[in-house]
């Protein structure tokens, strides 16, 4: 028995006394296999159509001095975040991206190397960048202050960010479905409406909450150079 409403988002619990809950995070490898066919089949076509559309964006967006691969990196948090995304809404399957110890894995070292390398080869660059352009005189220190605060909170927002997302959804359903039992005939097939409709929010909330760490990824990266 569910002893507390969030204990389905806690790594800790087992099946058959095996902690078998983060073994979701790698089942999208096994999608990988299917690129290496001579002949692909259409979903592969349209990923692969979706790849190079994301290659196009998250070059513009680097600019012009973006090395070459470096998109290459953002692809792949993009597919990562959204193979872990799609797995949390089939049921029994751990969703592994609503906790803090994996979003936040992804998002700090990310932020961290990005900071290392622009203190380190554009240290003037990322001192100009505390001060934006116009700012008056009497407000440059709190300008500092304040764009020092918004550098050091990024990681933990793109973490947050995308781990109450998906908790939010997960939620909801979950506190819906728990009503079903004590319903009538009529009550719970407006509920089952009410949950493909918000399964397929979720099913958009997946696409838009990895499209967008992987998009903040990007312009994090861009403005240190």
């Amino acid at each position: 028995m569910m002893m507390n409403l969030f204990s389905s988002f806690d790594p800790l619990t087992n099946i058959f006394n095996l902690s078998l809950n983060w073994l979701s995070t790698m089942i999208g490898l096994t999608l990988i296999p299917m690129y290496y066919w001579l002949i692909p089949s259409r979903s592969m076509m349209i990923w692969t159509k979706m790849i190079y559309t994301l290659h196009k964006e998250f070059k513009t967006l680097l600019g012009l001095y973006n090395h070459k691969g470096s998109t290459f990196l953002f692809i792949s948090l993009f597919s990562f975040i959204l193979f872990n995304n799609f797995m949390g809404l089939f049921p029994y399957i751990y969703t592994s991206t609503s906790h803090m110890s994996l979003t936040l894995s992804l998002a700090f070292p990310l932020w961290l190397s990005f900071m290392m390398f622009g203190w380190i080869n554009n240290s003037q660059h990322m001192f100009a960048h505390l001060v934006p352009q116009g700012t008056p005189a009497l407000l440059m220190p709190f300008m500092v202050c304040i764009e020092t605060i918004s550098n050091l909170i990024r990681p933990g927002t793109l973490a947050i960010r995308l781990a109450a997302n998906m908790i939010a959804g997960h939620l909801l359903l979950t506190l819906l479905g728990n009503t079903g039992p004590s319903m009538n005939s009529s009550l719970i097939s407006m509920l089952i409406m009410i949950q493909i409709l918000l399964l397929t929010l979720e099913f958009a909330v997946a696409i838009i909450q990895s499209y967008v760490f992987a998009i903040l990824s990007t312009l994090y990266s861009s403005e240190v150079i």
